[in-house]
């Protein structure tokens, strides 16, 4: 089953473009599950928390140089040390004082990560993220204050709005800042991220649902 959806999905996504990677979402599952896919040679997977990301990868990426790591969950400064270890792309990055950390940590590292800045792109109080109005400088800040690398913007949509308006001011707002990556759309509304120029997606329930 579980690799049945996943190649339903893969191939909608390379029918809607060529371009996107598939974040394979793999919070709360059993690495039995996570090795049919892994079997399959995909490489990109997301995981929500840290903790629970150390204990399911540290044996599997020393033995498999080609797995890529990506932190799709909120990060608290106090767990950025232990996700910078383990994490090759970051999609959270919501804070100044975030960005300090990891700007330190890859001063005394060879180490470099690829980052995301969140945006709260419907201003919801109860969610993450850069506000709107302010992206533009924060996106300043952590390239050329923090030389951090900067590669995209990430969002999550309201759910009770329309998806496509806000995946387009996502859009928008990177084309703006000349960055070129996107991380936008999930099980639900991946297609519509796609057409609106998504370049990551995030899927995890519709690869890992039984129904």
């Amino acid at each position: 089953m579980i690799l049945n959806n996943f190649s339903k999905i893969l191939n909608s996504v390379k029918i809607l473009s060529e371009n996107v990677k598939l974040i394979v979402v793999t919070k709360n599952q059993d690495i039995n599950k996570i090795n049919f896919i892994i079997s399959k040679g995909h490489e990109h997977f997301g995981e929500n928390r840290v903790q629970e990301a150390f204990l399911k990868w540290k044996n599997l990426i020393p033995t498999n140089s080609k797995l890529k790591l990506h932190l799709i969950g909120k990060l608290q400064s106090n767990k950025a040390k232990d996700a910078f270890e383990i994490f090759d792309y970051i999609h959270t990055l919501d804070n100044e004082k975030l960005g300090q950390i990891f700007s330190k940590l890859e001063g005394n590292s060879i180490k470099k990560i690829k980052y995301f800045i969140q945006v709260n792109i419907g201003n919801e109080p109860q969610k993450n993220g850069i506000t709107v109005d302010i992206v533009d400088q924060f996106i300043k800040y952590c390239i050329n204050d923090l030389k951090l690398n900067i590669i995209g913007l990430m969002c999550i949509p309201p759910v009770d709005g329309d998806s496509n308006q806000y995946f387009k001011k996502l859009a928008d707002l990177a084309n703006a800042n000349n960055l070129k990556e996107l991380s936008m759309g999930m099980s639900n509304d991946y297609e519509c991220a796609i057409q609106n120029g998504a370049t990551f997606i995030r899927v995890g329930s519709k690869i890992f649902s039984e129904v």
